[in-house]
């Protein structure tokens, strides 16, 4: 008889509590339960169940046995489900977690592309500047960008951007330009709200050593774009990813602030749920997005 069928008989008598349910929920006899069974503690020649008019109990070796079996029958349960998956085309709802600067200027404009090429899938896109928890708040997956935090979820790196001081030449020519990072002490800043820190800039030196800027800015938003347009008619400096002013310092609207410091980068990921495998629409999306980013990089936005 095949081996993993007389574990699952086995491992389903004690599940169940006897073999008439047993039966039941395998959609097999009685007999044929019992048949497997008996077959199974002739090969290991040892008793298993302690067999009564009213009730079925595994022995302390069957107790022993049943929780290697289960294993191994789990672990079978996956292995099929693993190949199913990867078989079946990708479908359902994905609810993806994403940064609004993000979101907005580099997911929005192509998720009609990724919908068109997987018609069967359904996106539930959440913008948001809050470090979200993906399983407890029921999210597929997320987008990160910088260090990641939670070093238990699954990552691929998609690319890479880079984060500089920025501010339009009519602000320099009113205002004069900072020539190292105490100078930033004079100047008109245009802060983040939503940074966990407040409003502090972590800047490398030309040193390598690492300097924090504080100060409370000339305004404080929560929204990239908003400090890009705020720098882009004068206010002042903003530190922002390379994602969001790149069009703009190709165009001369903004120049960078102190070219001669070391620049941040940082990196762009997917992140999803631990697991033996990836669901199909969530490596469907991953994929997507890494195609799209393949020419992308720190400044090639």
């Amino acid at each position: 008889m095949d081996r993993l069928t007389e574990m699952e008989a086995f491992a389903t008598v004690v599940d169940q509590g006897g073999f008439t349910d047993a039966a039941k929920k395998m959609g097999i006899s009685k007999s044929a339960v019992s048949k497997h069974v008996s077959s199974l503690e002739a090969r290991l020649g040892a008793r298993l169940l302690n067999r009564t008019t009213r009730r079925v109990s595994p022995t302390e070796i069957g107790l022993a046995y049943y929780d290697r079996a289960r294993r191994v029958l789990n672990d079978a349960g996956e292995a099929d489900a693993l190949v199913t998956s990867m078989q079946s085309a990708p479908s359902g709802l994905l609810r993806i977690s994403v940064a609004t600067d993000f979101g907005v200027n580099l997911l929005s404009p192509i998720l009609g592309d990724f919908l068109l090429e997987y018609p069967d899938i359904t996106v539930n896109m959440v913008l948001n500047n809050r470090y979200v928890e993906l399983i407890s708040e029921g999210f597929d997956m997320a987008i990160r960008v910088g260090e990641l935090e939670d070093s238990s979820l699954r990552a691929r790196k998609l690319t890479e951007t880079t984060k500089r001081m920025i501010a339009s030449p009519s602000y320099f020519q009113r205002y004069g330009r900072p020539m190292k990072i105490d100078d930033l002490n004079e100047h008109k800043l245009l802060h983040y709200s939503n940074q966990a820190n407040g409003n502090v800039w972590k800047l490398t030196a030309p040193s390598g050593e690492r300097r924090q800027v504080r100060s409370n800015g000339w305004l404080t938003v929560n929204d990239g774009q908003s400090l890009l347009n705020a720098a882009l008619a004068g206010l002042g400096i903003a530190y922002l990813p390379s994602f969001l002013y790149a069009d703009s310092m190709r165009q001369g609207q903004v120049e960078e602030a102190i070219p001669g410091l070391p620049t941040e980068v940082l990196g762009i990921y997917a992140v999803y749920p631990p697991g033996r495998f990836t669901q199909p629409k969530v490596r469907a999306f991953i994929d997507f997005l890494a195609r799209r980013f393949i020419d992308k990089g720190p400044d090639k936005w």
